[in-house]
């Protein structure tokens, strides 16, 4: 395992492992790097090079820098400029410091001791592949932080005296998946969602919140079972539910994702229970052959504690120094990647969403926000962002299919699931929560209020019982606010023509300027 000559670094290119460029430019950082060690990972979403202009091109997933931004074509000149400009891709360091071996970087460090980034490669070195590398302990450098903070999102994390640096990864060589710094991130987290969700209840009274509460609970649990195209009893439906609004309340460990899959599975006796011991993967089987045709392979099962101890890991360590929305899209988003039971997966994904926010304390007490709603609303962005990923991930991963119509993965792919580029996921999941903070929390309760008041002028109207009007109020919904002749006749035949002009009337006024009000569900008490 020794550096590739400097030769073997490529000159200006148009194409790049089949991908053009948007003009002839010399791949730069992780590309010439990927390409020169023949490092079989994910390539970045964004790729970078130098071209002969003066200037900065970005466009088709390729970022063109100027002459005098071109490293030295050697491993320290692009790793350097890897970690100056792209930030960090741990699948890809933990790669190449495999196919380097430890010399290189040994010899990185003693040319330049007090070098910011020839430390922060040592640190990754021995952090990645847990062995120690032959060099004393740093004695001078300022210090520096592991990840650049306004490229990535990162911890306040703790000093590494033996690098003289500060270790601000946000997870352990178990699983760190990481997020760069976004102008839509940066937004986001600028709202302030937790003070806006807080003001919005702050004036409802007790009882209506807690109604509010409970159909948004209901809905969740709702929509969770409608991603994964099952409509369970009601029954089912209301223990998930029952399930989503204790979220936040156990610490995660193996023990609680497992209770978690029995409540989700409800019928166990044709579904094992437990993490996998074959392989998994989601997608289709050819009709004809049985074939399996994945679209995304989970990880092998022999990796499985290995990466669930490290999502837990994140969890209790990690994820209580971060933006509360990020945590949570890398805690839910790598579980569904891992897939590491046969059935159940997408929903506790979800689940880990409201495990993070409520153990956060970002949703007002006793209030869920219905994520899963807002996904089903967006859900082919929703599957878009999963393949994000999966379609990076798949021409990698090499497999075979079982006599069970199932794959076996022959290589080593537990890196992919430790490490991956989780941002499309974060800014996701904040437009998810925003809708639920903005529209959904508020529409519900005044929804609940406008409902109090249509049933309040029913009743000093006419005695009427609750079930009564609330079958009143689904007709008048469902039927933009006429009662139809069916109903007149049938139901509602007691009334006289002039009760049923009043009670649309106020059915009207009540509702004026509501959006959605047909065919929406009745009120939750």
């Amino acid at each position: 395992m020794v550096e590739p000559e400097q030769n073997r670094f490529s000159g200006p290119v148009t194409v790049y492992h089949e991908r053009r460029l948007p003009e002839a430019a010399t791949p730069a950082g992780y590309s010439a790097l990927i390409d020169a060690y023949r490092l079989a990972v994910p390539p970045p979403r964004l790729l970078f090079a130098t071209g002969a202009h003066h200037r900065i091109l970005e466009r088709d997933g390729w970022r063109i820098m100027t002459p005098r931004h071109a490293p030295a074509p050697t491993l320290e000149g692009h790793l350097t400029f890897a970690l100056k400009y792209e930030g960090l891709d741990l699948a890809v360091l933990n790669r190449l410091f495999f196919m380097t071996g430890p010399g290189p970087i040994e010899e990185m460090v003693r040319t330049q001791p007090t070098g910011s980034y020839a430390r922060r490669i040592w640190f990754l070195y021995e952090w990645l592949t847990g062995s120690r590398l032959d060099l004393p302990d740093a004695e001078a450098g300022r210090y520096a932080q592991v990840l650049d903070p306004s490229l990535q999102w990162g911890v306040e994390g703790e000093t590494a005296p033996r690098y003289r640096l500060k270790n601000n990864l946000p997870g352990t060589p178990s699983f760190c998946p990481l997020v760069f710094r976004t102008e839509t991130l940066n937004a986001f987290s600028a709202l302030d969602l937790p003070r806006r969700a807080k003001d919005i209840v702050a004036d409802v009274p007790r009882d209506l919140l807690a109604r509010t509460a409970a159909f948004l609970l209901l809905k969740d649990s709702r929509s969770s079972y409608a991603i994964e195209g099952e409509r369970p009893p009601q029954d089912r439906i209301q223990r998930w539910g029952r399930a989503i609004g204790e979220a936040g309340r156990q610490p995660l460990d193996r023990d609680e994702l497992l209770r978690l899959q029995r409540i989700v599975i409800g019928d166990q006796r044709f579904v094992r229970l437990g993490l996998r011991e074959e392989g998994g993967f989601v997608g289709e089987h050819d009709r004809e052959t049985r074939m399996p045709l994945p679209d995304h392979v989970s990880a092998r099962p022999e990796d499985l504690l290995g990466l669930i101890d490290g999502l837990i890991a994140f969890d209790r360590g990690a994820a209580q120094g971060m933006d509360a929305v990020i945590a949570a899209a890398v805690l839910a988003f790598g579980f569904v990647y891992i897939h590491p039971f046969e059935d159940g997966n997408g929903r506790i994904h979800r689940y880990l969403i409201h495990h993070v926010l409520a153990e956060r304390g970002f949703n007002p007490p006793g209030v869920v926000f219905p994520i899963s709603a807002a996904i089903l609303e967006r859900i082919d962005s929703y599957r878009a962002v999963l393949e994000s990923y999966s379609a990076r991930l798949l021409p990698l991963i090499r497999w075979e299919a079982t006599e069970t119509c199932n794959v076996r993965v022959l290589n080593d792919t537990a890196d992919f699931y430790r490490f991956f580029d989780a941002t499309p996921h974060a800014e996701f999941l904040y437009e998810c929560v925003r809708q639920t903070i903005e529209h959904d929390l508020p529409y519900e309760t005044d929804f609940l209020r406008r409902y109090d008041e249509f049933r309040g002028r029913i009743e000093a109207m006419i005695d009427m019982p609750e079930r009564t009007i609330d079958l009143l109020f689904r007709f008048l919904r469902q039927n933009a606010g006429r009662l139809s002749n069916r109903a007149r006749e049938r139901e509602f035949s007691a009334l006289a023509e002039d009760e049923v002009n009043q009670i649309e009337t106020i059915f009207g006024e009540t509702f004026s300027g509501v959006e959605e009000v047909v065919g929406q569900r009745p009120p939750y008490r």
